[in-house]
């Protein structure tokens, strides 16, 4: 599952400040000039992310093992690593996606943001902050009266 390269973004003085400054707003100076000349692109997923390894496959000493990586695109939000590429972030398969014949799974479920923190998070039954009245518990408390 192979995607195109991701359309080159505008770049303004705010994204040039910002990656200079931040790094929830997608890779540092440091990163991007560690991978320019360290790294060699795998590949590609659907939002766009660019996925990483030492050039040639070249065994870490340090580690091991070769080191991979991902620069995501605008906010870097570690659940928006798709199942095939995590799998592969994390040497569980040799192969990335882009060079095998990945096929989600049946329990795979797609990418969905996390919301904690705003409005659309999730709150359990109970919560206080759930809209409704809370449903009575078997151990709820009954104030004690004198008899």
């Amino acid at each position: 599952m192979s995607y195109p390269a991701p359309p080159e973004e505008r770049i303004t003085w705010k994204t040039r400040f910002l990656r200079f400054a931040t790094w929830w707003t997608g890779a540092t100076i440091n990163t991007r000039v560690w991978t320019s000349r360290f790294g060699e692109v795998v590949g590609y997923d659907e939002f766009g992310n660019t996925y990483y390894r030492t050039i040639g496959g070249k065994i870490d000493p340090a580690l091991g093992f070769e080191r991979r990586w991902v620069i995501y695109r605008g906010e870097s939000e570690g659940s928006a690593t798709p199942p095939g590429w995590y799998g592969w972030l994390h040497h569980q398969t040799d192969e990335p996606p882009t060079a095998s014949t990945y096929v989600p799974r049946a329990w795979e479920k797609p990418y969905l943001p996390n919301m904690t923190g705003t409005p659309a998070a999730y709150r359990p039954p109970g919560s206080l902050l759930k809209d409704g009245t809370r449903p009575r518990t078997g151990g709820d408390y009954d104030a004690w009266t004198p008899g």
